[in-house]
């Protein structure tokens, strides 16, 4: 537990003296690479995947009732 509050502490001063412009440069670029057509292809690989091991989706969708037109 200590070594853990030791590590955030730490994360916590690197980070403050990085300051907002570099925290924005790390947002603008995590938005660049999550909106790259190929991750997002091998995104929805991974979720098809993980769907056909927990049909999580497909069990709240049956428990939906119907609805009346």
């Amino acid at each position: 537990m200590v070594k853990f509050l030791l590590g955030a502490a730490v994360g916590y001063v690197l980070g403050s003296r990085a300051g907002r412009s570099r925290y924005e440069q790390i947002v603008r670029t995590y938005r660049k690479v999550a909106d790259h057509p190929a991750v997002q292809g091998a995104a929805g690989v991974a979720r098809a995947k993980i769907g056909e091991k927990v049909p999580f989706a497909q069990k709240y969708e049956s428990r939906q009732p119907e609805r009346q037109p």
